[in-house]
């Protein structure tokens, strides 16, 4: 693949603004020849590194401000016209759109260096309602590092990229390496620091006796059974006045769960695994007197205390 440097030559920053502008609303053309010709362009002084920046980044904050508006106004449709002009299947859009929550303005990070993505993010946060002004800040840090890697990229090994137009490709392949090592080392930092949150919530836990005694006193309490369908058969027990919803079904039940009252989950599991997952779920939705119950409902059955049949 050729570098464009004539093109550059010939029709300037302008080219840049353009190109950048019309691949990011969903055009199927190349970019990184482009960034990569300008930053090879600028360690001979024939274009100014500042101004390919900025014209760049000019480009980069129009055109996801313009996809942010659009999918603030038109929401789920504008997403299925992305399914099309990105040939993203609409799995791929339900799950770029599953990524926001709390800390979904991080995501404007790294999005314009995953393909797919770059144009989903922008649209998806004008749908989720997100502030305007936190959306711009991080847009603009995200597209600066895209813009800075790939101009960079271009000055320092210009020349060889020049005299040897096929090195392009290898450039890709390790930029691409370099992009699924970091992706690895992001999702590891969440798997940790959700396996983190998990131990914490599983020590906030209830101790049997102390919820028996709440039931006791008439305090109001909201119990969940989270086992299976199938563990209930088998054991067709449960606590006194506990709702039956499986860790599936919670999700659907969460407008329904009360906010005034302890919500106490167990489980069938010991270790109160799933009970404790479900419990930061739920805090994540804004239940916060979330509990598990310790030891589950074979240790609350372990102490004998009192129990209610299944209702089929």
């Amino acid at each position: 693949m050729e570098l464009p440097t004539h093109l550059l030559l010939l029709h300037g920053y302008w080219l840049i603004f353009f190109w950048v502008f019309l691949c990011l609303l969903g055009m199927p053309i190349p970019v990184t020849p482009v960034l990569l010709s300008a930053g090879a362009l600028s360690s001979d002084g024939d274009m100014s590194f500042g101004l390919s920046f900025a014209f760049g980044l000019a480009a980069c904050v129009f055109a996801d401000t313009t996809w942010f508006w659009i999918g603030r106004f038109y929401g789920t449709q504008v997403l299925r016209f992305l399914c099309k002009i990105t040939m993203q299947p609409s799995t791929a859009i339900r799950k770029s759109a599953g990524t926001y929550g709390r800390r979904s303005a991080l995501v404007f990070l790294y999005a314009k260096f995953i393909p797919g993505l770059t144009a989903l993010a922008a649209p998806i946060a004008g749908q989720r309602r997100m502030g305007f002004s936190r959306f711009l800040v991080y847009d603009t840090v995200g597209s600066m590092l895209w813009l800075a890697s790939l101009l960079l990229g271009g000055r320092l090994f210009g020349k060889l990229l020049q005299e040897n137009p096929h090195l392009f490709d290898w450039v890709g392949r390790f930029s691409g390496l370099l992009l699924i090592v970091g992706l690895v080392l992001f999702f590891v930092a969440r798997l940790i620091r959700r396996q983190i949150q998990l131990r914490r919530m599983i020590s906030t836990r209830l101790d049997p006796l102390e919820l028996k005694d709440m039931l006791d006193s008439g305090e109001e309490v909201y119990i969940v059974d989270l086992r299976e369908p199938d563990e209930r058969k088998e054991d067709a027990y449960t606590l006194p006045g506990a709702h039956l919803l499986t860790p599936h079904e919670i999700a659907s039940h969460s407008s329904s769960i009360p906010l005034d009252r302890d919500i106490i989950l167990f489980c069938s599991c010991p270790k109160e695994s799933d009970a404790a997952r479900i419990a930061l779920q739920l805090q994540k939705q804004g239940i916060d007197r979330v509990r598990p119950l310790r030891g589950g409902y074979e240790e609350w059955k372990r102490l004998g205390f009192p129990l209610d049949s299944v209702v089929a």
